[in-house]
């Protein structure tokens, strides 16, 4: 990781802080941090001091006991109230079991959390009547100045006596205290500001739970988590969603983005902010992070996402984290989410070559489907023309044979148009969806009758109980082995059945041509192994047994679908 790069770009004009938001949510956070911490004091050193009096009773040893227990729940408290400044804290770890006061005192006092915490609790109070005191000091001046024309108006209403004469100001002096009152307001504004930078740092400080181990453990279980999602690989942009959210749930960011290369937003996980989508001015080059401060008092991280250079574009886009005020990424989170930005290159990755393999599969049925029209469409459709013109030729001296070249014309058509449906319902089985595995294999039973003349015994008396991607599964390895009977077996009959029986489906497909040896090498390697990954995939078996002259009988057993037995009509209405 090298040394992050920090630019500032907070300033802008002189009404940025008192047009800020983040200077209204410090005034309200200073407001109530003076009875907060007042009441915190008072709460904790009541306990200790009653504690020390009554210890020479058993009381004693609760009141100290309680006040202890106050130090880290009154924590929580300001953890709540440090939101208002923006600020976010890693949830809380699971809490280990209760074995006892002693057990829980001696992790309390062990837990470097408890002094950070009781030492925020004894500087808030005596802080917040600082911020109180300067704060009163520089709006009641720049109230004087503002009101500085009434005074001229009304002047027995606001006396003013130097010695024993009567001060009345002059224009001039009226628009300087006026323009004195508006400086101040802006001073004010910036005090503000810094205030609320100097209360959110120190919260940080002192409340964030352990930024060491618990840090790592949100990592490291959010890098597994992301690792497997990229390993589904199922869809693009849910992986990318999904690392955007495992990426904000461990760090201190608010919120965390995935731009394409241009700026366009692919991935949002918190609220929107500034700079987190957009293009940029410079990309972060390979293994570095940008981070710049932001309006606002915020940071903004950006990290590249690269890609494999197999993928032939290493830009695939920025990682952008956005912080509240007063929080700055550190090293170890901004390996972290270099991580991420790598685990969301990988998928972008693997999305392509998904693609790619989609396109090449396609490429290959195309190529199947330009076979089959050329050696059966293609034919048929040279012979309709020859015939076409034989008849013409021999229409005026040879009648019968130009009949007989219409009737061979007309066979050829015919021939032609089934081969052509055959192909359609190979690309697209509508009965699949439509009318299950029994209508979908009736109809490639009789478009195989229709093509190739085979005699088809078809046996497919009920629908058997399969979801879609099994029905799919099972007509697909069908399809095949009918698909190898035509190319290879010289068969005349083929026996086509589908039965269930309890908890299992089979479909078989047999036929009584010249067979093979299923242990000889090359012969129909590349079929079988294609319907035996189809019938593992859907948790079924795939058996295939055949011999020299003896036909082949291809068997397919898959796990039927569950029935859910509905309630009978009196226990619904029971």
């Amino acid at each position: 990781m090298r040394p992050e790069q920090i630019q500032d770009r907070r300033r802008g004009s002189v009404l940025s802080d008192l047009l800020d938001p983040h200077t209204y949510r410090a005034a309200l956070y200073i407001f109530l941090a003076l009875p907060m911490g007042a009441f915190t004091a008072g709460l904790i050193t009541g306990g200790v001091l009653g504690g020390l009096l009554t210890l020479a009773v058993l009381v004693g040893a609760a009141f100290l006991l309680g006040a202890l227990w106050l130090v880290g729940g009154l924590g929580d408290v300001q953890r709540a109230l440090a939101g208002v400044l923006g600020v976010t804290f890693a949830p809380p770890p699971l809490p280990p079991a209760y074995r006892g006061t002693l057990a829980w005192l001696r992790g309390t006092l062990a837990d470097p959390l408890t002094y950070r915490t009781l030492l925020f609790h004894v500087v808030q109070l005596p802080l917040a009547v600082v911020c109180w005191v300067v704060l009163a000091a520089l709006i009641t001046a720049s109230l004087l100045g503002l009101l500085s024309p009434l005074w001229a108006l009304y002047p027995a209403l606001f006396p003013v006596v130097w010695g024993e004469q009567t001060l009345l100001p002059s224009p001039l002096a009226v628009a300087g205290l006026v323009a004195l009152g508006l400086g101040g307001l802006l001073i004010s504004a910036g005090v503000l500001n810094l205030m609320g930078r100097m209360w959110t740092r120190l919260a940080v400080a002192l409340l964030s739970r352990d930024p060491g181990y618990e840090a790592a453990r949100r990592e490291v279980v959010a890098l597994r988590r992301a690792a497997g999602r990229v390993a589904l690989g199922d869809d693009l942009d849910a992986t990318l969603a999904d690392l955007t959210e495992q990426a904000r749930a461990a760090s201190t960011a608010l919120s965390v983005a995935l731009t394409a290369p241009d700026g366009t937003l692919r991935a949002l996980s918190g609220p929107q902010g500034a700079g987190l989508s957009g293009p940029l001015d410079r990309l972060p080059s390979q293994g570095e992070a940008d981070v710049r401060l932001v309006q606002g008092g915020g940071a903004l991280a950006t990290l590249p996402v690269t890609l494999p250079v197999s993928a032939g574009a290493l830009e695939g886009g920025t990682l952008r984290a956005l912080y509240p005020a007063g929080v700055r990424p550190g090293a170890d989170e901004l390996a972290f989410l270099l991580s991420i930005a790598d685990h969301a290159g990988t998928a972008q990755h693997a999305a392509q070559l998904i693609e790619r393999a989609g396109a090449r599969a396609g490429e290959q049925e195309r190529a199947r489907l330009a076979r089959e029209l050329h050696d059966s469409v293609a034919q048929a459709l040279y012979g309709i023309s020859l015939g076409a013109k034989t008849a013409r030729a021999t229409l005026d001296r040879d009648p019968e044979r130009t009949r007989a070249s219409l009737d061979y014309t007309i066979r050829l058509a015919d021939g032609g148009v089934s081969e052509m449906k055959a192909l359609l319902f190979s690309l697209r089985p509508d009965a699949l969806e439509e009318g299950g595995l029994v209508a979908a294999l009736s109809q490639h039973a009789h478009a195989l009758e229709a093509r190739h003349g085979l005699k088809v015994h078809a046996r497919l008396d009920h629908e058997p109980s399969l979801t879609p991607d099994t029905q799919a599964a099972a007509y697909r390895v069908a399809q095949e082995a009918l698909h190898n009977v035509v190319k290879h077996a010289r068969a005349q009959n083929v026996w086509l059945a589908v039965s269930q029986d309890g908890p299992a489906v089979t479909v078989s497909i047999r036929d009584d041509g010249r067979g093979f040896d299923p242990k000889a090498a090359g012969r129909g390697t590349l079929g079988q192994r294609s319907m035996r990954e189809r019938a593992a995939g859907a948790g079924g078996t795939l058996e295939v047994r055949s011999a020299a002259g003896e036909g082949t009988t291809v068997t397919l057993r898959l796990p039927a679908q569950p029935v859910v037995s509905r309630p009978a009509e009196s226990e619904v209405g029971a």
